[in-house]
């Protein structure tokens, strides 16, 4: 059951970090999307799990557009952040940023929203409490995530149509 309580943002934000070695990448060096995707999933899932103190399950991920390669040596940072919560879901944003050691550069390489769902040790899902966002940017990506929300849910509504 939902209370008044709600947890800000930071209370359960997330950054990781992974050095790309061999293992983890293609034959030209690149970190393989599988691999980033992994990754992104489990920041998404502990930033889900700090804020509401349960396991969470990923529900859909949306778009995951690839803006850099990232290579063999680099460092990925990963930085996840509770966008939203609703009744049993919540949205995550993740941003994945690559740095060169050698060079100190850091690039935007990708974006992705994931909406997870906190489960009870049946596996139902159960009510979260909300996130209060405290900045300028965390309010903002709060609103923008009402919006992604009706596009999922529209999206879903269409699918179950088809089937």
């Amino acid at each position: 059951m939902r209370t008044n309580k709600s947890k800000p943002v930071k209370a359960s934000q997330v950054e990781m970090v992974q050095l790309v070695i061999p293992s983890d990448t293609n034959p030209l060096g690149n970190l393989l999307g599988g691999r980033l995707m992994q990754w992104i999933d489990i920041a998404g899932a502990i930033a889900a799990a700090r804020h509401t103190n349960r396991i969470c399950v990923t529900a859909s991920v949306d778009a995951l557009h690839f803006l850099h390669p990232i290579k063999l040596g680099e460092v990925v940072i990963l930085q996840a952040s509770v966008n939203r919560t609703f009744r049993t879901s919540l949205e995550v944003g993740v941003k994945v940023i690559k740095e060169n050691l050698i060079t100190g550069e850091r690039k935007h390489t990708n974006s992705a929203y994931l909406t997870y769902v906190a489960i009870n040790k049946k596996g139902k899902p159960i009510p979260i409490i909300p996130v209060k966002p405290e900045s300028e940017e965390e309010i903002q990506r709060f609103k923008e995530a009402a919006e992604r929300r009706e596009t999922r849910l529209s999206y879903l509504k269409k699918e179950r149509i088809k089937l």
